[in-house]
C-alpha cells in the first residue's frame, strides 16, 4: 500500500517485494474496498491447518540460498528433505510457495564497456524513436552453423510417444549465416557464406544497401566483432555516406535484435533437423527465412534506457554484496 501511495505501479510493486501481481492487484483491491481493516481482518481460510511450522519453512530457504549439499553443485527435493525431517514434496511445496528453483541457472554478463550509456541510449533510440527518411537494420553473423547428419534414421512421433533421434551424429561442415532485420517490417536480408572475415561483412553490408530504397538512409546496429571495424569497412563507409553504423555494447549482444531471429531459427529450422551436406544446410536455412518474408512481423522492442539501467545498476549491488560477503568470508 506504502509503494501504491508513493506512486509505484502494479508491476513495479510485485518487483520489488518479489511477489506475483495477482498478489498485488489483490491487497490493493482490499484496501480499495474495506481500507486498513480489510487488510488486517482476512477472513480464515479453508482447509486443514498449516503442518509444517514457519521456522522449518525458514530453515529449508536458509539452506536452498545459503548453502550446497556435500559433492554436489545445486540442492534437489531429495537431498535436502531428509536433513531437515521433511518429504521430499513438502520440500518442493516450500520451494514453489517461495519461487525457489535450485535445478535452474541462467547466464548474464555486465558490459563494462566504459561507453556503456551512450551506445545504449543510441542504439535503444533507433528502436523507440527511429528516424525520419531512414531504414533501420540489425545485423549479425550467425558463425559455425554445423550440417549435422544423424548415424541413425529417427522415429516419427505417434500417439503416446515423441519423436525420437540418435544422439550422435556426423559433422558434414559448417556455415556462415549473414542476416539484416529490418526493425520496421521484419523483413530479413540475409545470405551464406563460407567465412566471416571483413570481406563477408563488406560484400553483405554492399548488398543491403543495393537493396535498400534510394533517398533514404541506412542506420545498422552491429556488435563489436572486429571485421565491422575494419579499415576497408571504414573506408567504404566514407565513401557511401548514407550508411550509419552503430555499435551495441561490448558483452551486450541481448541489444541488437537479429539475435532474436537466430534463436527463433535454430529453434524452429536447425536444432532438430538432418542435413547431409552444407548445401541441405543452407537450403533449409533459406527456405525458413523466405517462408518468414512471405508474412514478416517485426520484435516490439519495449524497454525504455531508464528501464534497462534500473535493471543494471539492481544487478550491480546485487554482485557488489555477493563479492563483499566473499571477501568477508576470507
Amino acid at each position: 500500500m506504502l509503494l501504491g501511495a508513493a506512486g509505484a505501479g502494479v508491476r513495479e510493486t510485485a518487483r520489488e517485494l518479489r511477489t506475483t501481481t495477482p498478489t498485488v492487484m489483490l491487497w490493493r483491491g482490499r484496501f480499495a474496498s474495506g481500507g486498513v481493516q480489510a487488510i488486517l481482518n482476512e477472513a480464515p481460510r479453508p482447509g486443514r491447518p498449516r503442518q509444517i511450522q514457519a521456522d522449518l519453512v525458514a530453515e529449508v530457504v536458509r539452506r536452498t540460498l545459503a548453502e550446497k549439499p556435500l559433492g554436489a553443485t545445486h540442492w534437489s527435493t531429495r537431498t535436502l528433505a531428509p536433513l531437515v525431517g521433511l518429504s521430499h514434496t513438502q520440500v518442493h511445496r516450500i520451494w514453489r510457495a517461495h519461487g525457489l528453483k535450485p535445478h535452474r541457472q541462467e547466464n548474464f554478463k555486465l558490459s563494462t564497456d566504459p561507453a556503456f550509456l551512450a551506445k545504449l541510449e543510441d542504439v535503444v533510440g533507433l528502436y523507440l524513436d527511429p528516424p525520419e527518411k531512414a531504414v533501420v537494420f540489425s545485423i549479425d553473423e550467425k558463425s559455425q552453423i554445423q550440417a549435422l547428419d544423424r548415424t541413425q534414421p529417427g522415429l516419427p512421433m505417434k500417439k503416446g510417444r515423441a519423436g525420437t533421434q540418435t544422439h550422435d551424429y556426423k559433422r558434414h561442415g559448417t556455415t556462415t549465416l549473414f542476416a539484416a532485420l529490418n526493425i520496421a517490417t521484419g523483413e530479413v536480408i540475409a545470405e551464406c557464406m563460407d567465412h566471416h572475415r571483413h570481406d563477408e561483412f563488406l560484400a553483405f553490408l554492399k548488398k543491403v544497401e543495393r537493396q535498400t530504397a534510394k533517398g533514404l538512409d541506412l542506420h545498422v546496429i552491429v556488435d563489436n566483432y572486429a571485421t565491422h571495424k575494419h579499415a576497408a569497412v571504414r573506408a567504404w563507409l566514407a565513401a557511401h555516406p548514407r550508411v550509419h553504423l552503430h555499435f551495441t555494447p561490448t558483452s551486450a549482444s541481448w541489444l541488437n535484435l537479429v539475435e532474436r531471429l537466430f534463436a527463433e531459427l535454430t529453434e524452429k529450422a536447425i536444432r532438430r533437423g538432418v542435413f547431409t551436406s552444407v548445401k541441405a544446410l543452407e537450403e533449409a536455412i533459406t527456405a525458413y527465412l523466405a517462408m518468414r518474408n512471405r508474412n514478416p512481423r517485426p520484435y516490439t522492442w519495449t524497454a525504455t534506457v531508464e528501464l534497462i539501467l534500473a535493471k543494471v545498476g539492481r544487478a550491480e549491488s546485487a554482485l557488489s554484496r555477493v563479492k563483499d560477503s566473499s571477501v568477508a568470508l576470507h
